[in-house]
């Protein structure tokens, strides 16, 4: 391995970094088993509800539930992006500071 590969595996940023991304995706990631096999679940188990119609309209309950666990695919991503731009893209920039 390489002096400079060495030097970023033993900087504490580097550890911070790995520790807090892995942390947030394992949450996120955890959010979006729980949406999809909610879903799953409620399909399964609970055709009754999502078969039933919204008000006196003719769109059912299962519409706007699939729609918000696709959506909510769409908005995790965004999270992780919005903060994998700012705080870790900040921290990877701290440690390739330390490099010079």
């Amino acid at each position: 391995m390489n002096q400079n590969a060495q030097r970023i595996l033993s900087n504490p940023k580097f550890q911070e970094l790995i520790a807090k991304r892995s942390a947030f995706a394992w949450t996120l990631s955890v959010a979006m088993l729980v949406i999809y096999y909610g879903f799953i679940l409620l399909v399964a188990f609970g055709k009754g509800f999502l078969g039933t119609p919204i008000g006196a309209g003719v769109t059912t309950w299962g519409i706007p539930i699939g729609l918000f666990t696709i959506v909510s695919a769409f908005i995790l991503t965004g999270i992780y992006v919005n903060r994998a731009n700012g705080e870790f893209d900040e921290l990877n920039r701290q440690i390739m500071e330390d490099l010079k």
